[in-house]
């Protein structure tokens, strides 16, 4: 694996600064089946180039996380026009990354690419729950003609028989996934939108306590005054500090063991949206590794 320099990965440490890595930032800017709004193929390279501005001591954990961890980043590869080509290439680089016992974290991209980041993990682990953040169920089983749609993306991941999910701040669902999620409601808990004030916090805990955990993050799971910056906004959704406290349940009480931030599509001018993913990626991997 080609790494970049400490410099001008994620975070921009100092080269002097030498650790032993246990993630790995994967960039990977998909971009083929977005359907309203474009530009998540720039999502990659503007939160690394945010990522650069992030304090890297954090208040709340009082310390650096980063010298805890160890991040390495990927220089960026070629990705295939071809959609299933480019998945079948980000789940042959998870499978490198997860053999040398490292935690990936792709950076889309659109989401599309979830079900070729969990392949390895799939294969590797006997149960994998995917906690997954959005503002819409990705339960079609296709749209505009394909399978392998952003609007698919979880339903994909559900051919495999030994992923469930715990989706946190949907509203937005059409009449067909509803059908979809009645009929397999056993692997799909939702935590809805519209019911955020009585979302059960200790109901979470249990459906998630010592699960193996796969995080995908829709950055549209943010509500739009805060996250614009996406090709699907959507009003009524998550705000930061309850984002957190969502994650921080999650770190507690199972083992994350990769993710992926995807949809981000920037706004010339506006990098508050873009350091907001950077800082959420390091807060995920903060608590990842020192909860």
């Amino acid at each position: 694996m080609k790494y970049l320099s400490n410099k001008n990965g994620f975070l921009g440490i100092d080269n002097k600064f030498n650790f032993k890595e246990k993630v790995v930032i994967v960039p990977f800017g998909l971009e083929k089946t977005v359907s309203y709004g474009g530009g998540t193929k720039n999502g990659p390279k503007e939160i690394i180039k945010a990522s650069h501005q992030v304090e890297l001591y954090d208040e709340e954990l009082n310390c650096e996380p980063y010298k805890e961890i160890g991040i390495k980043t990927l220089k960026p590869f070629k990705i295939d026009k071809d959609i299933n080509r480019a998945l079948q290439k980000i789940s042959n680089v998870n499978q490198e990354i997860l053999d040398k016992k490292l935690f990936p974290m792709t950076l889309g991209g659109e989401h599309s690419i979830t079900p070729g980041c969990i392949t390895p993990f799939v294969k590797k682990f006997k149960n994998i729950c995917l906690l997954h953040f959005d503002a819409h169920a990705d339960l079609r089983n296709s749209y505009n003609g394909e399978k392998f749609s952003h609007a698919s993306a979880i339903r994909r991941c559900l051919d495999y028989k030994n992923v469930s999910i715990i989706s946190f701040g949907i509203r937005n669902i059409s009449k067909s996934e509803i059908h979809f999620l009645n009929k397999n409601k056993s692997r799909i808990n939702i935590f809805w939108a519209k019911d955020k004030h009585k979302w059960n916090m200790n109901k979470f805990k249990k459906l998630i306590k010592n699960k193996t955990v796969y995080l995908t993050f829709d950055v549209d799971g943010l509500d739009s005054a805060i996250m614009p910056a996406t090709g699907t906004p959507e009003p009524g959704g998550l705000f930061w500090d309850e984002t957190l406290d969502i994650i921080r349940v999650a770190a507690k009480n199972s083992n994350i063991v990769g993710a992926d931030i995807n949809e981000l599509a920037p706004i010339k001018g506006f990098n508050s949206y873009n350091f907001l993913v950077a800082k959420l990626a390091y807060k995920i991997l903060a608590y990842k590794y020192l909860y």
